[in-house]
Order: C-alpha cells, then sequence, then structure tokens
C-alpha cells in the first residue's frame, strides 16, 4: 500500500500535470496552411534571423492592426511577415516589410492595458494573394457576440507557461464570457472596463484531450478575435499564466475605435512616424 507520502507526491504530480497542459493556444489545433491569409507575424531582428514576438492582422492594403503593448516604444526593427503557416520554413508565399508608421492608440494605458490597439503601415503595399488578404472588423454600431457565443482566435503564441511556441500556426475556439464577472474582483476587478471582452472555453470532457481549458497566450498578443468571420476584438492580456479559470483572455473591443482607425488610416505624413505612447 502506497504511503501517505507516496500518495501526496503523486497527487502533486498530477495536478502539476492538469497545469501544464491547461496552459496556452492553449488546446485547439493546427490551422490549415493559409486558412486565414489576414494573419500577420511581427517578427523582432535576432542575428540573421528573425523571432516571433506578436500577431496582428491585415485591415488594408498597407495597413496591419495589433496591440498597442506589443510595440510599446516603437518599431525598433522589428517587422511584419504576411503568408506564413509555418515560422521556420522557406514558404514562397511570405511576403516582409519594414513598418513605415506605427501608432499606439494615444489613451493606451500600460497599467491596465486599457485602449490596447494599434496600427502599423506597412513600407508598401500587399501583393493580395491566396496567401494574403484583408479581413473585415466590426465597426461602430455593429453588433459584439453575446456572453456565451462561440468565436475563433489563431495565433503562434505559447502552447504552454514554459514559453513553448509552435512553428505552425494555431487556432481555437473559444466563448464570450460575462464581462460582469470579468469585473469581479476574483477575476480582474477595476483592470477590466468597458473597452475589453474576455473569452475563452473550460472543455467538457473529451474535449482536445489532454487539454481541459482552451484559450489565446503570451504570442498570440495583437491577433484578432472573430464573430461569423468579423473581427471583434484584438488578443490583449489575460494574466501572467495562460488558461487559468479565472484569468479568461481579454480582447480589445475594435468596435469602440472606428474614428480613431479611420483617421489614422487616413494621415498622410512627410516623414516615417512612430506615435508610441
Amino acid at each position: 500500500m502506497a504511503s501517505g507520502r507516496e500518495v501526496f507526491v503523486a497527487a502533486a504530480v498530477f495536478v502539476a500535470s492538469l497545469i501544464s497542459h491547461s496552459e496556452g493556444i492553449i488546446g485547439g489545433r493546427e490551422a490549415a496552411p493559409h486558412s486565414r491569409p489576414y494573419m500577420a507575424s511581427i517578427q523582432m531582428p535576432e542575428g540573421v534571423n528573425l523571432t516571433h514576438e506578436c500577431g496582428g492582422f491585415l485591415v488594408a492594403d498597407q495597413w496591419v492592426m495589433t496591440a498597442a503593448h506589443c510595440l510599446p516604444t516603437g518599431p525598433n526593427g522589428r517587422k511584419v511577415v504576411l503568408g506564413v503557416h509555418s515560422l521556420k520554413e522557406a514558404e514562397e508565399t511570405k511576403q516582409t516589410f519594414d513598418i513605415l508608421e506605427h501608432y499606439n492608440h494615444p489613451d493606451y494605458n500600460p497599467s491596465n492595458y486599457d485602449n490596447d490597439i494599434a496600427l502599423i503601415k506597412l513600407d508598401r503595399p500587399v501583393n493580395i494573394s491566396e496567401a494574403v488578404k484583408l479581413v473585415e472588423f466590426l465597426r461602430v454600431g455593429g453588433t459584439n457576440p453575446y456572453t456565451g457565443a462561440e468565436v475563433d482566435t489563431a495565433g503562434w503564441g505559447s502552447v504552454n507557461d514554459l514559453g513553448s511556441r509552435p512553428d505552425k500556426l494555431k487556432e481555437v475556439a473559444v466563448d464570450i464570457f460575462s464581462s460582469a464577472r470579468c469585473k469581479r474582483s476574483d477575476y480582474y476587478g477595476n483592470k477590466f472596463t468597458a473597452n475589453m471582452m474576455c473569452a475563452h472555453r473550460v472543455c467538457p470532457d473529451p474535449c482536445h484531450q489532454p487539454f481541459r481549458k482552451e484559450d489565446s497566450c503570451d504570442g498570440d498578443s495583437g491577433g484578432p478575435l472573430l464573430y461569423n468571420g468579423v473581427v471583434v476584438g484584438i488578443t490583449s492580456n489575460g494574466g501572467k499564466k495562460c488558461g487559468q479559470i479565472k484569468k479568461p483572455g481579454i480582447y480589445t473591443i475594435v468596435s469602440h475605435y472606428t474614428e480613431w482607425i479611420d483617421n489614422t488610416m487616413s494621415v498622410q505624413p512627410t516623414a516615417a512616424t512612430d506615435q508610441s505612447s
């Protein structure tokens, strides 16, 4: 018969395994190659290579939308890569761009991630193809998804809290979570604002075993949250750990920023611009 200590250790290992497998796109599955042709990978040069940092999505032929916290102090040499499925493999579909202009929302608050939205102007228009296409985003007056509605998101973000990253794009379906509950002190409290929605999925068995919780994670930031194929949110910040029951993913509500988006994309500066807040 096992000793009390052996039972305790076994239980601890079991709990740890649940935690490690329930953090991250956590759960989900690999997306079909180029089935989300609007996806962008924002990458930082490391020597002769580029490393994925954040996601984004193509909203006009020279504009990518992302999260302000992805570029807090400006581009700093980052590149935007479109037409990506595998980060590592050479793909003829890939188009790589310098950042010509960068605009963080002027009211972005790094302490609670309020107004976590940014626009990047690429150094040239994209070549539209089967692997590179625009995506529609919800504008003011549109209807945001209701609590319990199924939405979906994608990214190359961590699959666990150890920072393990996938090579190929992953996607996951999640459910809109109650904003009233997200505002509770045992969830996000005052950090959660009217410019945010939250979503995750706690799966009933059998789910995508061994995952019991599905969510976005570190590195998915800046990517889109879609409802019926239309972007309604931007992956923002869900806390220090991904996939926690009381820390659903937080998404910036895109329809709150129609005027700022339109005004920003209509600006015609005479030189390269960085408007980081």
